[in-house]
């Protein structure tokens, strides 16, 4: 067996104030409560909400206090994620820190999949995020939207990834979506999934942990909620030898597939359906997108019946009938 305990926690965001000391105080309390506890996951944008305009330089005073939180209780310390600033290129990420019970950030991510095109302005990622645990296990970070590619936990199940670090903001209808999403993650690629959703600004909760047969080991409802689970890597690596179950090996299936898949290139053509979809943008008021019907033109009788009827000071209804 090699146990590890995960805490995910659910709080409420503001979206107008730093919510970083309510993220310093709940830390505290939960290793208190809980010192067993060796790794803490808070939701998508906890620190600072979901609007652009707290975003902060890529090094700042605020990681330096996560830093120092992290190293004074001795965990492993993903404080969920912030709007950054590139040095590279001044665009904007969507930006996780992996932190170290040293204090040191070993990894940074970038989020791969804005929530576009609600969440434009934001850069889109291109690095996964692979980091080991020593004597414990291989641990993967993605982003909200992100898992809804699954190419995402393909690529990084395929590198080894047996914990896939979730963090979360959804505020929105498609949560029930998500929690589904979830549970199918785990079960195909046999892993731990930790999604860790916030409240408020920070969306309607529901966090949730799931193992690799994709049962739920806790689903939080939509209260603030702290949640330490022990998980067993040796699950992992046991079900992807025999299969889920004893059943699907499907990270052994997929190595060992006879098809490479064409929609992958680009230059293919496999993929032109895709073209047909019209423009990534949001939808508007008595938009029939989609639809592919065109809406009759006005008859010619229907035209001059409405001229007679305005000349003469009346409107006639839409359906043909009219009032004085």
């Amino acid at each position: 067996m090699t146990p590890f305990a995960i805490a995910g926690v659910q709080m409420h965001v503001n979206a107008l104030q730093s919510n970083v000391e309510g993220m310093m105080q709940r830390l505290d309390i939960l290793m208190a409560r809980f010192p067993w506890t060796q790794m803490v996951l808070f939701s998508e944008l906890a620190p600072f909400g979901p609007l652009e305009r707290f975003k902060l330089p890529p090094e700042n005073e605020i990681i330096d206090r996560f830093c120092a939180a992290a190293r004074r209780h001795k965990v492993w310390l993903i404080p969920g994620s912030m709007f950054l600033t590139s040095p590279h290129d001044g665009q904007v990420y969507n930006t996780s820190l992996v932190i170290d019970p040293d204090g040191n950030v070993v990894r940074r991510y970038a989020k791969m999949f804005p929530f576009l095109p609600y969440e434009a302005g934001i850069a889109a990622g291109t690095d996964f995020c692979v980091f080991d645990v020593p004597d414990v296990g291989r641990f993967g970070l993605s982003i909200c939207y992100d898992m809804w590619f699954p190419e995402t936990t393909r690529q990084l199940t395929s590198q080894g990834v047996e914990v896939l670090l979730h963090p979360v903001l959804t505020g929105t209808t498609d949560r029930d979506a998500e929690l589904a999403i979830a549970r199918a993650t785990a079960a195909q690629f046999q892993c731990y999934v930790f999604d860790v959703n916030g409240l408020g600004a920070g969306g309607v909760g529901k966090s949730c942990v799931v193992d690799p047969t994709s049962l739920v080991l806790h689903q939080s409802a939509g209260q603030e909620d702290m949640f330490p689970i022990e998980v067993d890597l040796s699950m992992v690596r046991r079900q992807r030898e025999t299969g889920m179950k004893g059943l699907g090996q499907v990270l052994k299936s997929f190595r060992d597939r006879s098809v490479d898949f064409s929609v992958y290139d680009r230059t293919s053509g496999t993929d032109s359906f895709l073209n047909t979809l019209g423009p990534l943008e949001v939808p508007q008021q008595g938009s029939r997108a989609g639809l592919h019907v065109d809406v009759p033109a006005d008859t010619e009788a229907e035209i001059r019946e409405r001229k007679a009827a305005t000349d003469v000071g009346q409107v006639p209804f839409a359906g043909g009938n009219s009032s004085g």
